[in-house]
């Protein structure tokens, strides 16, 4: 049986201030990395066969701390990179709200007809992220893998592995270095474990 772990990125500056990151490169915070090692505690008894993670630093910084626990080299795929929001990027929710409100109210209510001005389209960030998963999938057949990526695009996969509209886009909820667990049965992929942060109960 092939197992899927779908990881988020720890803590950035960007998460605390309420800023759109998307395709933009922000570090972890100190925090962040810390959230990562204890994820990666939490793991030990878990045996993965190999890692992969979007090319963006934020999640390929947790992936090597993954990776390192591990003993296992760290692949970056650019399809797992998170969704980008173009003109927002940088921009808090309350400098979103205010300069571009319709287009915000849009992407709270129904995030699958929203148009971002110069950003993806959500339905195009569920195509590439499932594709990168498939293929994936397709090369780890009865492995244990661990895919470090994204909040946004981690949902659309979700909610696509599942045969879930994307309009319950905002019924899905991923925090920092949270863990979900998909199983491919033979009759398909089963969710096992969703926003799983339990390694993160003791953190001050």
């Amino acid at each position: 049986m092939t197992r899927l772990y779908l990881i988020r990125h720890g803590q950035t500056k960007w998460n605390i201030e309420s800023r759109a990151q998307g395709s933009k490169n922000v570090e972890l915070t100190e925090e962040g990395r810390n959230q990562a090692v204890l994820l990666a505690k939490s793991m030990k008894k878990y045996r993965i066969d190999a890692i992969y993670s979007s090319d963006l630093d934020r999640a390929y910084e947790t992936a090597k701390i993954l990776g390192k626990t591990m003993n296992l080299e760290v692949k970056k795929i650019d399809g797992l990179r998170e969704m980008s929001f173009g003109e927002w990027e940088g921009l808090t929710n309350e400098e979103i709200q205010r300069s571009y409100l319709k287009d915000y109210t849009v992407w709270r209510n129904e995030p699958h007809k929203a148009i971002i001005p110069g950003g993806e389209k959500l339905l195009e960030v569920q195509k590439r992220g499932l594709k990168a998963i498939y293929d994936i999938v397709k090369e780890n057949e009865n492995k244990n893998i661990v895919v470090v990526s994204h909040g946004v695009i981690i949902k659309s996969i979700i909610l696509g592995l599942m045969d879930i509209d994307l309009s319950y886009f905002y019924k899905i909820r991923q925090d920092n270095t949270c863990m979900n667990v998909i199983e491919y049965k033979s009759y398909g992929p089963v969710l096992v474990t969703l926003n799983n942060t339990c390694h993160l109960e003791n953190m001050k």
